[in-house]
């Protein structure tokens, strides 16, 4: 019998724990969630049904098997189990809960998707990464009253701080509560989220794919860590830009994909996030790969939003991003954000390319899209509005910014 870990509070036992809900490829007909157990659950399962204030509904539940794998780590021997909802009506609340036998979690509602051009929000959040049941739930909290009826949350890489630590996705799980099995995640993998392999090379947590399920449509390698989702008339695309400093061989596979994925992109807006910026607030820090590699091909396909984090600071720009030709103007917004406590003004400069930026300041973002314009909206921890712009389609020219910055909100430097 294997000794359990007692400096984790973060036991799993028959009662499913650490639900939460991701994109798929396509969430208006479609859902995945994960739930974890003790390793004396061999099968799982998850119903669904149609919500409905009549009780009565529970008596018209599909039950779907769960995809079922055993995790061993730190002293902990776990179940994480997984379903993807399909066959599912765009625009509809549903029900669903997780469990076996007479162990059940509660029922639990999500709405899917709706149809490209209608109005739809989203939140964004930095690096997540210390402190986290402590100082972040207050932020995904805030988020939460801010945008209820978000179609997803975004995290940009560090979700945690050390990649194979349980009690530190415990404390992730536990500081999101509810809201995780209520809007579906969109993380992206940030260098913390990694770690050095036996043979050296590096990795994503091993936590990752067994507690996320998430889009297949990414290269060879990259499972689950480099995808896309579209959602009402914007592609969401995430990169693993640690790997991509890493990997000569991971960046190329990034850079092919990425072009294919922007080239047949049916979609109105395009946000792409990944954790290392292409224009960072640290002097100290300069993420060339990424910027040569990629920073062309969102020129060439007019990619709208870049969202990253790695810098623990808020800024953003695009006015002023350095173009390749004389005269060009950036129709992309770049911003780099944190939502967790883990702040520095180490070498954080006001860069020539920042239109706003913050200092120890806790963030989280509300994006709200309707036809041809995005409302970008950072509000601090205890809820007040710091930044915001507007991004307006142009037939024919790049995106129009509007800037929004509240009069009465001085830059926190």
């Amino acid at each position: 019998m294997l000794a359990q870990n007692t400096a984790n509070p973060y036991q799993p036992a028959a009662q499913p724990d650490r639900i939460i809900l991701n994109v798929t490829q396509d969430p208006s007909t479609s859902m995945g969630v994960n739930w974890r157990t003790s390793d004396s659950v061999k099968e799982s399962f998850a119903e669904i049904a149609i919500a409905s204030p009549d009780p009565r509904f529970v008596n018209k539940v599909k039950k779907n098997t769960a995809k079922t794998e055993t995790l061993q780590l730190e002293g902990i021997l776990a179940s994480y189990h997984s379903v993807v909802f399909d066959n599912l009506v765009p625009n509809t609340k549903y029900a669903y809960r997780v469990g076996q036998g007479e162990t059940w979690s509660e029922w639990i509602h999500f709405n899917t998707a709706g149809k490209p051009g209608e109005k739809f929000s989203f939140i964004y959040y930095g690096d997540v990464q210390t402190n986290i049941r402590s100082l972040w739930s207050r932020v995904a909290r805030d988020a939460y009253a801010k945008a209820p009826d978000a179609v997803l949350m975004m995290y940009a890489g560090d979700l945690i701080n050390r990649a194979n630590r349980d009690v530190e996705w415990g404390d992730w799980f536990e500081a999101g509560g509810f809201i995780h099995s209520m809007i579906p995640g969109f993380p992206s993998p940030g260098n913390h989220d990694h770690y050095d392999g036996p043979d050296g090379k590096t990795l994503t947590s091993i936590f990752w794919r067994p507690q996320f399920v998430l889009p297949e449509n990414g290269p060879a390698g990259l499972e689950e860590t480099c995808y896309y989702s579209d959602i009402q008339g914007m592609r969401f695309i995430s990169l693993n830009s640690d790997l991509a400093e890493e990997s000569d061989e991971f960046l190329e596979k990034q850079k092919v994909w990425m072009e294919k994925v922007l080239s047949n992109n049916p979609n109105r807006w395009t946000c792409v996030t990944f954790h290392h910026p292409i224009y960072s607030p640290k002097s100290t820090r300069d993420n060339k790969r990424m910027r040569e590699t990629f920073k062309p091909l969102f020129d060439q396909y007019k990619v709208d939003l870049v969202l990253q984090g790695h810098d623990h600071t808020y800024a953003r720009g695009m006015a002023k991003i350095p173009m390749a030709k004389k005269g060009e103007t950036s129709g992309t917004m770049y911003v780099v954000s944190v939502s967790g406590p883990k702040m520095t003004d180490s070498n954080v400069e006001k860069r020539d390319w920042m239109d706003r930026s913050a200092l120890y300041t806790q963030l989280y973002h509300v994006v709200k899209v309707e036809k041809d314009k995005l409302t970008f909206e950072s509000y601090t921890a205890t809820g007040e509005l710091y930044d915001a712009f507007d991004l307006l389609k142009q037939k024919g020219k790049i995106n129009k910014l509007v800037d929004r910055i509240p009069a009465n909100v001085p830059e926190r430097r």
